[in-house]
């Protein structure tokens, strides 16, 4: 009985029986954090990107001047959001019950003048709807697009990490914002 019990430490040592498992199980956490990790980066990306084209997309009309000479009244904040919600894919909840996106069309004098409007209050929740700026001007001027999207982490896909997203654009409530801009002079459509 006493031999063997010494002989059993070392008939375990010598048994390599296992071995994989217990090193796959040391591996997998790793590998599966930087998995998602760069899964999450693309995704919040990709989200950046697709913002990006639907406001440089939307923004054509302003610079052609067909927003301005829409008949028979000029096209309006709402109907400029419409264009941009068309462009974004369908995960991006861009309907007006969900109030997640803000618009700002603004004319200057010069591209000196420009200035960006704000997108959060001091609370560091979205500007009310009531305090979008549509104003594309005239032929011409220099117009500045801003869109602001409210982004809840908490329902992306795969749950993006919250630390993936800019210091600055961290929100109150637990969502991202996302931002795209457009600068550009309008078109001599007169």
């Amino acid at each position: 009985m006493r031999l063997r019990s010494r002989l059993m430490p070392r008939k375990l040592a010598a048994d390599e029986r296992g071995t994989t498992a217990i090193e796959f199980a040391m591996v997998i956490g790793p590998f599966l954090f930087l998995l998602f990790g760069i899964i999450s980066t693309g995704f919040y990306f990709f989200i950046v990107f697709s913002l990006e084209h639907a406001v440089e997309s939307a923004a054509r009309v302003i610079r052609t001047g067909q927003a301005q000479s829409q008949k028979p009244n000029a096209m309006t904040v709402s109907e400029f959001k419409s264009l941009i919600c068309a462009k974004l894919p369908p995960f991006m909840d861009c309907t007006s019950g969900t109030n997640k996106i803000r618009v700002n069309v603004q004319s200057f004098a010069g591209y000196a003048a420009i200035a960006p409007p704000a997108c959060v209050d001091g609370g560091g929740a979205l500007i009310p709807a009531a305090n979008q700026v549509f104003n594309p001007g005239g032929a011409s001027v220099p117009v500045l697009v801003s869109v602001c999207y409210e982004w809840e982490m908490s329902q992306a896909f795969l749950n993006v990490p919250y630390w993936i997203s800019p210091a600055k654009s961290k929100m109150t409530n637990g969502s991202t914002l996302i931002q795209a801009s457009t600068a550009f002079t309008t078109e001599p459509y007169n």
